[in-house]
């Protein structure tokens, strides 16, 4: 059930993320969550998208892309929500690596996605704890 992530590698300057995006919306494909890291010289722009094969092939021409596996949750929208899945995984031993937010849905809900050091395992312990993890066909 594990959602593939693009991270993509851009320069630090004005229009490298415009360029990146506008490539993808030309191309028809939808942009479901991102996340953008920066530092001094480059950052990342972390996406979750309606294609992720087109999406890394029309991306790879010029910078480099990585494919990797999140987990992405549904939370409640209460005080503490966060909180709970949290600790669910820190009591488990599994490393949360970083986690970005985004709503959803014709009724839109919080969810979270987090990149963790054991996909399989923080899926288990989350669907075992009743937590709702949604795929990429849900997103």
């Amino acid at each position: 059930m594990a959602v593939k992530q693009l991270s993509v590698f851009i320069e630090n300057k004005k229009g490298q993320m415009a360029e990146a995006v506008k490539k993808i919306a030309d191309s028809k494909i939808n942009i479901r969550a991102m996340s953008v890291a920066d530092s001094r010289d480059f950052g990342i722009l972390r996406l979750i998208v309606t294609d992720t094969e087109k999406a890394k092939e029309l991306l790879s021409e010029d910078t480099l892309v990585k494919v990797s596996d999140v987990v992405a949750v549904k939370m409640e929208d209460i005080e503490g929500s966060l909180y709970g899945i949290l600790k669910v995984l820190e009591d488990a031993s599994v490393n949360v690596e970083y986690s970005y937010s985004f709503t959803a849905g014709k009724t839109p809900a919080p969810y979270v996605v987090f990149r963790v050091d054991d996909v399989a395992a923080a899926e288990k312990l989350l669907t075992d704890k009743g937590f709702c993890l949604i795929s990429e066909s849900e997103i």
